[in-house]
């Protein structure tokens, strides 16, 4: 199967329907005790210091973000001329190690709010640091963050499918 980028709209509501499914999954995780991690949280804190608001805001960049990404994905796609849930969950697999591996463990030395592995907490550097594979959040936390960025892949990666299945 060829793999053409779907139309602008299409893009859109694909891309903020596998960002509901993998924020589902994450907060979900978090809710059941098996991650404190919450990417929406923590990207919120980058623009506030209040936790109220820094839930709000990070929620809205995180479907942004989503949104983007999203695009990416759908470019990978059509370069490699193949659109299956399968390779796009291969992909979500990708970043998801990307993000667990090399994102986490750097963002204490760019996160205004974010103590280091190093220097610990101060009065403004309050959260903890993810550590490498966001262990520090839980040693469960890679697991559902593969989880989550696997079926956020395979949701876009499966548009095909799912729109000749609906027609």
């Amino acid at each position: 199967m060829t793999a053409a980028l779907p139309p602008f709209w299409s893009m859109m509501i694909w891309g903020l329907l596998g960002t509901v499914a993998m924020t589902t999954i994450l907060q979900g995780a978090q809710g059941l005790g098996l991650s404190r991690l919450s990417l929406p949280f923590l990207a919120g804190t980058f623009f506030t210091g209040d936790r109220r608001w820094a839930v709000i805001v990070g929620f809205t960049f995180y479907v942004i973000g989503g949104w983007i990404f999203a695009f990416l994905y759908f470019l990978l796609f059509a370069s490699l001329g193949l659109q299956t849930w399968w390779v796009g969950a291969a992909a979500g697999l990708m970043h998801g190690l990307f993000l667990l591996a090399a994102a986490l463990p750097l963002l204490p030395y760019i996160h205004p709010r974010m103590a280091s592995e190093y220097d610990g907490a101060s009065t403004t550097r309050q959260l903890e640091p993810p550590g490498f594979m966001g262990l520090n959040y839980g040693h469960r936390t890679p697991l559902t963050t593969l989880a989550g960025q696997a079926v956020y892949g395979a949701v876009l990666g499966g548009l095909p499918q799912l729109q000749s299945a609906l027609s």
